[in-house]
């Protein structure tokens, strides 16, 4: 496999490179600097789509024809290798890299026509009804009923942890419509506007501060059968194929690569119990050595895969998982070795610092701002998504054959 950059794709990424110049202002880069969830606020998600939706670059995955790009593969790894180096706002991912593909695989050619040119717009900003208080990564056991009457689907049920739903205007959502059989079988996939008499947005406060996630109710929510996305109880076949892209359809390398230098960077300022800066302990160097080299290693698997994908292959579901456990637990140990960095300063409570209606000053120097909010913030990486013990055992089942 030639996973080297060829002329015509250094030629695409200085182009990308000029865009970021030109487009992630001075302001857009203040604003996402105060930014500590997993994805950016409402007002700053909004003015980053526009400038990439402008561009013509805002679907990097989609088709040409639904309104993509047209990239190749490594076009496709430059474009997130270059933004997360750079730390761009991170778009919500849950109508461009989720629901649209999934429309896109399975909708009709109503649906497509419908809500394919709204996602790209950022008209439409999406929410994922997935996770139940009693099914998180055990999926299938969730238990949001929807019974058919008439071209309706009536819904009552609760979801959790649902990102954005207090931002966004529609919802993807599964639901039990049949119990006979195995519990993949009775399984639902439905779109939801959210402002649906009987859908309840309650908010959930993250133990650093951040309003991301909700929990969401629904009694007695009546959607047109229309808003289904392939056949009843067929759900759990279009929900598996919306997780791949959930786990592993993107590029993480470059982030954590801008992070891993923002380390470096902490590690050559703030000093150890010898007086001395921390880079200069060979110690502490050496771990941030050993998750350099992690990083790496999730780069080449990325660009192996990006490889793959250029001559047909899918990632597959073991390739997602193993991706998906491995960027997770990079992010914690980043998070963690970061704000070990700061030391006692990491302990300042800057939650009026943070965000785009901070109107306090940072407490300490500016590289202490979003540590300790963003380690709190990773403790759901290995859960979201699929919890890493469920990514073990996908990997197990499927690459080891166990």
């Amino acid at each position: 496999m030639d996973m080297d950059y060829s002329a015509e794709d250094i030629a695409f990424r200085d182009e990308v490179r000029q865009f970021l110049a030109d487009k992630f202002t001075p302001e857009l880069r203040a604003a996402t600097a105060k930014q500590a969830g997993v994805f950016a606020e409402g007002e700053l998600a909004r003015q980053w789509h526009t400038a990439l939706y402008e561009q013509g670059w805002i679907a990097p995955s989609w088709p040409p024809e639904h309104g993509g790009p047209g990239w190749t593969q490594m076009q496709r790894f430059i474009f997130d290798r270059e933004m997360g180096l750079a730390g761009t706002p991170s778009l919500p991912a849950m109508g461009l890299a989720l629901c649209g593909p999934v429309l896109i695989g399975y909708g009709t050619p109503e649906q497509k026509a419908y809500f394919l040119p709204r996602i790209l717009s950022g008209e439409h900003y999406w929410c994922q009804g997935y996770s139940e208080p009693g099914s998180g990564s055990d999926l299938a056991s969730l238990a949001t009923r929807a019974v058919r009457d008439g071209d309706d689907y009536v819904i009552n049920g609760t979801k959790i942890w649902t990102t954005h739903a207090h931002e966004a205007n529609w919802m993807f959502v599964l639901v039990r419509t049949g119990t006979s059989g195995k519990p993949q079988q009775g399984i639902t996939f439905l779109l939801t506007p959210m402002d649906v008499p009987g859908l309840t947005v309650t908010p959930i406060r993250s133990m650093s501060g951040e309003h991301e996630v909700n929990q969401c109710f629904f009694d007695d929510v009546r959607i047109p059968v229309a808003n289904r996305v392939g056949e009843e109880n067929q759900g759990w076949t279009v929900a598996k194929y919306l997780l791949e892209f959930e786990r592993g359809g993107g590029s993480a390398a470059g982030r954590l690569t801008a992070q891993l230098q923002k380390l470096c960077n902490i590690a050559r300022i703030e000093r150890g119990d010898d007086g001395q800066p921390l880079w200069d302990d060979p110690t502490f160097r050496a771990r941030i050595m050993r998750l350099e080299a992690e990083v790496l290693a999730i780069d080449w698997t990325e660009r192996r895969n990006i490889a793959g994908r250029a001559i047909g292959e899918r990632s597959g579901d073991a390739t997602a998982s193993m991706l998906k456990l491995i960027v997770s637990e990079a992010t914690q140990k980043l998070t963690e070795l970061t704000v070990e960095a700061l030391g006692t300063r990491a302990g300042a409570n800057q939650r009026q610092a943070l965000g785009l209606a901070a109107n306090a000053a940072v407490v300490g120097p500016d590289h202490a701002l979003t540590p300790m909010a963003r380690y709190l913030n990773a403790r759901a990486a290995t859960i979201f998504g699929g919890s890493s013990e469920v990514q073990r055992n996908v990997i197990a089942k499927v690459a080891l054959g166990l």
